[in-house]
Order: C-alpha cells, then structure tokens, then sequence
C-alpha cells in the first residue's frame, strides 16, 4: 500500500492530480476520491509528494527526491488546476 498527497499538480497519462489530492499505487491500496497510478513505484514518485504510510515511505526514500526535503502545503502557484 502507498498512497501520497500531492503538494503540487502532477500529470500521468490522460490524467491530472491536483495540489492536496492523493496518489495511490493501485485501486486495491486506494480509498474513495484518491487518483490510481498502476505506474507509481520509486523510480517514478513525482516532485512534491508527500507520504501518507509506510510503504509510501519506503518507496520515496528509494525515489530520486529522497534527499530533498517534502513540502509541507501546497502553494497558491503549485495548486492551479488548468
């Protein structure tokens, strides 16, 4: 299971996750209103996730962004949904 908040607008395929929404790595780990990318894994965890349990951890800590530090909210920039 992990899921991630967004702390900025991400695009997957034909897909938008805005600032604030979650992420999940599958629908099985997914809860309602969360967005599903079977894709999700450490070497794609986008910039500005933040993680929401455990496996989330473990795979940002794996991804590209693990020594950068998270942002703690989404910014009025980061959020706009175009």
């Amino acid at each position: 299971m992990a899921r991630f908040r967004m702390t900025s607008a991400f695009h997957f395929a034909d897909k938008r996750v805005a600032a604030g929404k979650v992420l999940a790595d599958s629908v099985a780990n997914s809860q309602p209103g969360d967005a599903v990318w079977t894709g999700l894994n450490s070497a794609t965890v986008p910039r500005g996730a933040v993680a929401l349990d455990a496996s989330a951890t473990t795979m940002y800590s794996a991804s590209p962004w693990a020594s950068v530090a998270t942002w703690g909210a989404p910014t009025g920039r980061d959020s706009i949904d175009a």
